[in-house]
């Protein structure tokens, strides 16, 4: 199938997940329309994380805007030069201990971020279709060969915390408990809104924890990798109970393509691995592979766990309910946990260049010499 009348906005395309969607489309789905990265570069957006992608791709399919989502007159100027008739919106602050430290970023890039995507989306979708009512904005979706959709990326930290029993549904009343879950509740929230109030063509994913290569290694399972390499403590919240979903990022990358091009509008759809694991437990069998790979003792890294004061507003436990998606949309995970951990152990280790460019802080100082500040 061709989608060369797909042009496509992602924005946060140089993070984790927003890279791995790329390359997904690219790689695995063979897209052929053109795909615009609108990234800002702050210290998780990383454009190596596409390099083979860019050299391969850049200035027929890929096109890389540097910007804020925040700026309304530099979004608008994206929706007008590649006439963006799809956004895929990843760009967020997700780091729940930063947003505890510094919380008004937070609001600010995924608040008042999503809005100002949202009104461009309604502006130039309303301007293009030349209609005169400026309060609604409506399109036959479904009987064209152009479909406009606006995909906001969630989490499902916007559900609070769950007891030993129980999982989060589409249905599930938001609890968030931090600052960054309440941003993200409030972006979802606006996304509705549009949707009710002005038709725009809205989806919703709300995601459970993400895993695989390209992740900056502030979160838990790139941070005990590495911190495993270097033989530094392998920090753990509280008693190490606290339990999470894990879902392979390429399978979070194909569930959300099966919504952005099936699913239907105004609904959302919770992406999960149906993978529950203890972090203490999930920090003990990562010693186990890494050991392995390292060619030690399989208990050799596990003297390196180092339990630490929780965090305020730790959620006890995450378990999200997807059938909804499997069975509306046919989706379902491919990757099994144990082969998932394996390859992304496999990838730290054979992508030390990469590593060494973050953590030294030298991809940094080149962003700032390449792209202005905000």
């Amino acid at each position: 199938m061709s989608y060369n009348n797909y042009n496509i906005l992602v924005t946060g395309g140089a993070g984790f997940i927003g890279s791995n969607f790329i390359r997904y489309l690219f790689e695995k789905v063979n897209f052929d329309g053109i795909i615009v990265n609108f990234d800002l570069l702050t210290y998780a957006g990383n454009l190596k994380n596409l390099e083979d992608i860019s050299e391969k791709y850049s200035g027929k399919n890929y096109f890389f805007e540097h910007g804020d989502i925040c700026d309304k007159k530099r979004v608008g100027e994206i929706f007008d030069k590649y006439d963006i008739n799809m956004v895929v919106h990843f760009a967020a602050e997700s780091h729940v201990d930063r947003s505890i430290l510094g919380p008004e970023e937070f609001v600010r890039t995924n608040v008042q971020g999503t809005f100002t995507l949202l009104e461009a989306a309604r502006t130039y979708w309303l301007n293009n279709n030349g209609k005169s009512d400026k309060a609604k904005l409506t399109f036959n979706i479904h009987n064209s060969s152009l479909t406009k959709r606006f995909h906001h990326i969630s989490t499902d930290e916007v559900y609070g915390s769950l007891g030993d029993m129980g999982y989060f549904y589409e249905t599930t009343p938001y609890d968030p408990r931090s600052p960054y879950s309440a941003s993200k509740a409030a972006s979802d929230h606006l996304v509705r809104a549009y949707y009710h109030t002005y038709n725009l063509p809205v989806t919703i994913s709300n995601c459970s924890n993400n895993y695989g290569p390209y992740h900056f290694p502030e979160k838990l399972i790139p941070l005990m990798i590495l911190n495993m390499l270097d033989e530094k403590p392998l920090p753990v919240y509280g008693d190490g109970k606290n339990i999470r979903d894990w879902l392979y990022v390429e399978d979070h990358c194909s569930a959300v393509w099966k919504i952005l091009t099936e699913g239907e509008v105004g609904e959302t759809y919770n992406i999960g691995g149906e993978n529950e694991w203890e972090n203490i437990k999930l920090v003990n069998r990562l010693c186990e592979i890494v050991a392995n790979k390292m060619g030690k003792d399989k208990d050799y890294y596990k003297k390196l766990i180092t339990f630490v004061k929780d965090r305020p507003g730790h959620d006890r436990r995450y378990a999200i309910n997807c059938d909804k998606i499997k069975n509306k949309l046919g989706w379902k995970q491919s990757v099994d946990f144990e082969k998932g951990l394996e390859k992304t152990v496999d990838w730290y280790l054979n992508n030390k260049e990469w590593v060494e460019t973050v953590k030294s802080g030298e991809y940094k100082k080149w962003v700032e010499m390449n792209y202005d500040k905000r």
